[in-house]
């Protein structure tokens, strides 16, 4: 299998479609946020993997802006009581959290694939 590295673009449009950053074809996960062994179309080994906590990071830092300050505007705007407010934002919270974690956390992968990434190293350097 001869084929060019994917482009940046590429990798990123196939992690938001939790696809294989190699091929397009395989999919990344066999659960909700469980990585599978490797891909099923070109047998990539997925062992590099390990986007951390960054993905939660991520989508909790945008649905912490997008909810405060809907929150914000409508306490302002109209001050409904407390339990009115939990109504509305749990709700809230939950979509913009959960849904996009998938997508955000494969992409991730995908651009750590793009860019080769590897765990850091010191460099033995001979003493002066």
């Amino acid at each position: 299998m001869n084929q060019s590295p994917p482009t940046l673009t590429e990798s990123a449009l196939r992690g938001i479609a939790c696809k294989c950053p190699r091929c397009g074809k395989g999919k990344v996960y066999s659960g909700f946020l469980t990585l599978r062994p490797a891909c099923d179309s070109c047998g990539l080994d997925y062992a590099f993997m390990d986007s951390g906590d960054g993905p939660a990071i991520f989508m909790i830092m945008i649905a912490g802006a997008i909810v405060v300050g809907a929150a914000l505007i409508v306490e302002i705007k109209y001050q409904p009581p407390f339990w009115l407010h939990a109504v509305l934002w749990l709700p809230l919270i939950l979509a913009t959290t959960l849904l996009p974690l998938r997508s955000m956390k494969s992409l991730l992968i995908a651009l750590q694939y793009h860019h080769k990434a590897a765990p850091g190293r010191l460099i033995d350097r001979a003493p002066k």
